[in-house]
């Protein structure tokens, strides 16, 4: 006697995204990543076709005002320049995209110049030919006029922009519009703030395959479960047809390894670089089996844990 497996099925599946141009696509990254079009929960082969899996993506950070020193040490002194930090992603640790947060253009840190990080995107272009995601200073204000000159430093190479949310989604709506690139929408672990911002971008005229949704990470002992059961109705509402929502997912989840838990210096928890390293994996690791399309890590040892994973979840040894 045969067993059936019980089987879900779902009447719609996510937008298909493009995240980087390449020279075919009159852009001059080496790589196109195709995101989205996912019509069944995360690695459910067996109710669905496979999907492109996971991609991994690393951040680079424009200043280090905020980087605790224990996380200084374990990524070592390429951190002091961001295009060789670039560099290091591409080559060295083989990310998928490159994340560029320009948090120096806050007015309450360095107050650089929207010209000034601007520039800094162009060398991260020319330097490196991965895929870009690049994030703003948490300012609106400031993100506003930032966001105006990073779209156009990234023109014709389809990078994303954020973070946009209700009080800043215009600006950053038609700076990428301008410059055929795409927006970040924050949902601040809210399903409805997501399914608004997303809603709010496409009535501006942003394109749905134009979106990624950042629902807010939170760390491990620090809210994992929150985002987890976010990024899970957000992926489950776009597969029962919910045309705000089929948009693709993406997690910062360099929240983990900045984790107070993560860099206690009690030496009774054992050795920090490695505790860290675990905190920011598990991290992205549960946001990946929630449904994550996107996450981006900081440490190199992270990212190889997790594809290890990927693999495993795919079926491989």
């Amino acid at each position: 006697m045969s067993l059936e497996v019980p089987k879900e099925k779902f009447t719609g599946k996510t937008a298909q995204t493009k995240l980087g141009a390449t020279p075919e696509m009159k852009g001059t990254r080496s790589k196109s990543l195709s995101i989205g079009n996912v019509a069944g929960l995360p690695f459910h082969t067996f109710e669905a076709a496979a999907s492109v899996p996971p991609y991994i993506g690393m951040d680079v950070l424009d200043t280090l005002r905020g980087m605790d020193d224990q996380v200084k040490k374990m990524m070592g002194s390429v951190v002091n320049d961001p295009v060789a930090w670039a560099k290091a992603i591409e080559h060295e640790w083989k990310a998928d995209f490159i994340t560029l947060k320009l948090l120096s253009a806050n007015p309450e840190e360095e107050n650089r110049s929207p010209q000034e990080c601007a520039s800094l995107v162009k060398e991260v272009l020319k330097a490196t030919k991965l895929p870009l995601i690049v994030y703003g200073s948490g300012n609106f204000e400031t993100d506003a006029k930032l966001m105006e000159e990073v779209s156009t430093a990234g023109k014709g190479e389809r990078i994303f922009i954020g973070l946009a949310e209700e009080d800043n989604y215009k600006s950053l709506a038609a700076a990428a519009m301008a410059n055929g690139n795409g927006v970040v929408g924050f949902s601040n672990l809210d399903i409805n703030l997501a399914k608004q911002i997303s809603i709010l971008l496409m009535d501006f005229g942003v394109r749905k395959e134009d979106i990624l949704v950042d629902p807010l990470q939170a760390a491990l002992g620090v809210g994992l479960e929150y985002t987890y059961s976010v990024i899970e109705r957000l992926r489950q509402g776009a597969l029962r047809g919910d045309n705000a929502l089929q948009v693709s997912i993406i997690c910062d989840c360099t929240v983990g390894l900045n984790a107070r838990e993560a860099l206690d210096p009690n030496p009774k928890l054992g050795d920090i670089s490695k505790r860290a390293v675990n905190w920011e994996f598990i991290t992205a690791n549960t946001s990946i089996l929630a449904g994550a399309d996107l996450v981006v890590v900081r440490h190199p040892e992270s990212l190889n844990l997790l594809r290890k994973s990927i693999h495993s979840l795919q079926g491989g040894a």
